[in-house]
């Protein structure tokens, strides 16, 4: 018969919050940057080229430093699993199929992280065999929120993760005239104010819409330091408007480079 064994409880830290401990630290942190590749280097010993730059003969844009852009941005450290979901979401060869496919992986690991972030108590429970297990479980008074239509590609990801979480939308669009981000429609669960919200949009190009979308969860009581943003991609401009609006907000992403796959949502959704 196999019978438990007393475990000591430990609290792992999250990745992230490793990441932010190196950063204070003043070490580097020792994930790999995704770079553009130059078309004209001709270094083989170098990681295959991630997408070409438009323009052979400018230099090609670069990521941007995490620490310039402050504690509130944190990044899924990069490895080759989630390189390769980059790549292919890149890649405008890439099947709609595949796209998909890739497309919600990447989005499951960003939840998860995302779900990391938010609170947790300790308890305590029993095991079939009758010993005591000291471990974790979820503050209640989470909800999600889907900026429409990309954002919406993100709630299944949730879902699966969550199955009973609710989930409130937005639909905010550019006005015609002025080009400014307008709200269109919002819903959120009634007691909105009191719960963590899971902000989940998967491109951040300028950052306008979160912006206003941000805005909108403020006019429902929501504190920004409650707010957890998810998306996939960012522009470093887009991070940068974000957390210069609303210095408490948390946003997650798997990567920040000048060039954002824009594309996205009509690739996703088949409207391309």
């Amino acid at each position: 018969m196999v019978e438990d064994k007393a475990v000591a409880s430990v609290r792992m830290p999250c990745h992230n919050q490793q990441l932010n401990n190196n950063i204070n630290s003043g070490q580097e942190h020792p994930m790999k940057q995704v770079r553009f590749a130059n078309s004209s280097s001709t270094n083989n010993n170098s990681a295959p080229p991630v997408l070409s730059a438009p323009d052979p003969t400018a230099a090609p844009p670069q990521p941007a430093s995490q620490d310039s852009l402050g504690p509130q941005l944190k990044l899924l450290p990069l490895n080759d699993q989630i390189r390769e979901l980059q790549t292919i979401i890149r890649d405008k060869t890439t099947s709609r199929g595949d796209f998909v496919f890739c497309a919600d992986r990447l989005i499951r690991l960003v939840v998860e992280e995302g779900l990391n972030q938010l609170p947790y108590s300790e308890c305590t429970v029993t095991t079939p065999t009758g010993y005591k297990y000291e471990g974790v479980k979820f503050e209640r008074g989470n909800c999600g929120v889907s900026i429409m239509r990309s954002g919406e590609a993100m709630e299944q990801g949730l879902r699966d993760c969550c199955r009973s979480i609710r989930i409130g939308k937005i639909l905010i669009q550019s006005d015609e005239e002025t080009q400014k981000a307008k709200v269109y429609y919002a819903k959120f669960p009634p007691d909105v104010y009191r719960r963590k919200v899971l902000l989940m949009y998967p491109i951040l190009s300028t950052g306008n819409t979160v912006i206003e979308a941000v805005r909108v969860l403020i006019e429902h009581g929501v504190q920004p330091r409650h707010i957890i943003l998810l998306s996939l991609f960012s522009t470093p401009h887009g991070a940068k408007s974000i957390i210069q609006e609303f210095p408490d907000i948390t946003i997650l992403t798997t990567e920040v480079h000048p060039v954002a796959p824009t594309h996205f949502g009509q690739r996703y959704f088949g409207t391309d």
